[in-house]
């Protein structure tokens, strides 16, 4: 059972707030919570009060493992929160080195230039074929 630190909706019909909670990962969003931990109200005016959260319970909770949100994850890295776990960059794979050629001895390899594009020829001018057709077909 993992424990994942979430925000749960509660407040008025389009007036959300939302209570900064540890949750198990598998309950419903607004379902029961293990504990809250802090408040987020996003209509409130001046960003220092938007949210409060219990720091030391939220540093408690990240020592025991619980994942963040992005969202979460997002306001304790604002806020400069100890004991968050980095997620790893994917490495990239390094492309395999060009083989170099049996007569090159020592030397400098020579510079692969990127071969210059054909320019497009001018586009042709369209034909206007409206008022022929409206004259030939028309009989009544």
């Amino acid at each position: 059972m993992s424990v994942k630190l979430r925000f749960v909706r509660i407040g008025k019909k389009n007036h959300p707030a939302y209570r900064l909670c540890a949750i198990e990962s598998r309950k419903a969003r607004d379902g029961q919570y293990i504990e809250n931990i802090g408040f987020y109200d996003p209509y409130i005016a001046d960003d220092q009060k938007k949210i409060r959260f219990d720091r030391e319970r939220a540093e408690h909770w990240l020592r025991m493992g619980a994942q963040p949100s992005q969202t979460v994850l997002d306001f304790f890295k604002r806020e400069k929160i100890s004991g968050l776990i980095h997620r790893k960059k994917p490495k990239r794979r390094k492309k395999p080195a060009a083989a170099k050629p049996a007569g090159a001895a020592g030397g400098a390899a020579p510079t692969k230039t990127k071969p210059s594009k054909k320019p497009k020829p001018p586009k042709k001018p369209r034909e206007d074929h409206s008022s022929e057709a409206s004259h030939a077909g028309g009989g009544a």
